[in-house]
């Protein structure tokens, strides 16, 4: 695995950042003494944010940009490498979920989840690429117990976020030897809010109830165990018994992980 990583003095980039886990992420990363630079579509949020760090005596800056547009990407990673001379570490963490069943879901709904999750991603990745090859940096991706296993109702969702693996895996392979990480991070339940922003089938915010099972991680919980694995060169954070129990069942015993599954998720399709 290497050495481990100190992020002291180094580039941070996290999409997403004005939000829960955003901002818990920028948090961490600032208490390791990293240089951040903060992206958000909530321009006014993320703003706000960086002033905040700014008077910790945080070296920082804000960014308002919608990451679904590779323009606003490149412009926005421009303006980082012009104040800091590059990126050192990516953290894609912009999403957005769906609950709704497939036979209602307008394909529209799903375009936009995996234009946020995964081409959001994408863009990013792409826009920092010659940067993170030279300074050997690190990418990290917070995708989803929905990675790797199916969910009932998130058919979208959980489409965006195997892409990502399929994504991130691949280009894992191609960096090799090059000194760049790849970390893909599956929480399970994070208190973020962004379940009370999921999308419903045709497009407007959700009323089905979420389900939860186990325990629900606190933001500043969930950024502590991302800060240890980036540090420590991790491939892969799946967070929780719960994410573990999952990703053991969905290669051991799949039919059983779906029965279990459906069984508790169930109740979220019914109004």
């Amino acid at each position: 695995m290497g050495a481990r990583r100190d992020f002291a003095g180094k580039v941070v980039v996290i999409t997403g950042a004005a939000g829960g886990l955003g901002r818990a992420l920028a948090g961490r990363w600032a208490a390791a003494g990293s240089r951040l630079a903060l992206v958000d579509q909530d321009a006014g949020g993320v703003v706000s944010l960086a002033a905040e760090l700014r008077r910790q005596e945080v070296d920082c800056l804000g960014l308002g940009c919608d990451i679904t547009d590779p323009d606003q990407v490149h412009a926005a990673m421009g303006q980082v490498t012009s104040r800091w001379g590059g990126v050192d570490l990516l953290i894609n963490n912009a999403g957005i979920t769906q609950r709704s069943a497939f036979a209602a879901t307008g394909a529209a709904v799903f375009r936009r989840v995996m234009e946020v999750n995964f081409f959001g991603s994408l863009y990013c990745t792409q826009a920092a690429l010659e940067s993170l090859v030279q300074r050997r940096g690190v990418i990290v991706v917070i995708s989803s117990v929905a990675g790797f296993a199916p969910l009932l109702g998130r058919s979208g969702y959980c489409a965006s976020k195997h892409a990502l693996h399929g994504l991130f895996d691949s280009l894992r392979a191609e960096l090799a030897g090059s000194g760049v990480d790849v970390c893909l991070v599956c929480p399970s339940f994070v208190d973020t809010g962004i379940a009370h922003r999921a999308l419903d089938g045709d497009g407007s915010l959700t009323e089905h109830p979420q389900s939860t099972t186990g325990p629900v991680a606190s933001p500043r919980e969930a950024a502590e165990r991302i800060f240890a694995a980036a540090t420590r060169r991790r491939r892969l954070l799946v967070m929780g018994w719960v994410g573990k129990t999952t990703h053991l069942l969905t290669k051991l015993w799949p039919a059983l992980y779906q029965r279990l599954m459906v069984r508790s998720l169930a109740g979220e399709l019914q109004r």
